[in-house]
């Protein structure tokens, strides 16, 4: 699988449509699918969701910053999933739990943790390709 490029070697405004406007439309549709049915808003919240971060955090060559992308990106995806749900003015589908706002805490801390898994991943495959290049394999 080939790597995607880092994040800090993409213009400014691939930066902020990669990071932060994809996320929000991404948050706001995951949230209309939470009014309108559960298990599309399970199949987005889950596996998709679950690619993303982990995909966003392969951008960082540092766990580190991937944890920083990880939990940004949690945090912009779980508040606009609220919004997406206040914008249609439905009861959710699916069970959030009370108060709601605690989605916004686990999709921080879930995103944190893909990041940094993601950007970890990154760090291992750039090391078995330079290893792979200087043995000529």
């Amino acid at each position: 699988m080939a790597l995607p490029p880092a994040f800090e070697e993409r213009s400014a405004a691939e930066q902020v449509i990669g990071a932060v406007v994809i996320t929000i439309v991404f948050g706001l549709v995951t949230g209309l699918a939470l009014g309108w049915n559960e298990v599309a808003y399970y199949v987005l919240v889950g596996p998709i969701a679950i690619a993303g971060g982990f995909l966003g955090g392969m951008e960082h060559r540092g766990a580190d910053e991937g944890l920083v992308r990880g939990a940004m990106g949690g945090l912009v995806y779980g508040s606009f999933i609220l919004l997406g749900l206040e914008i249609l003015n439905e009861e959710p589908e699916a069970y959030l739990g009370e108060p709601q706002a605690g989605l916004v805490f686990v999709t921080t801390i879930a995103g944190a943790y893909l990041g940094a898994l993601g950007a970890n991943y990154r760090v291992r495959r750039e090391r078995a390709l330079e290893a792979r290049a200087a043995t000529g394999g």
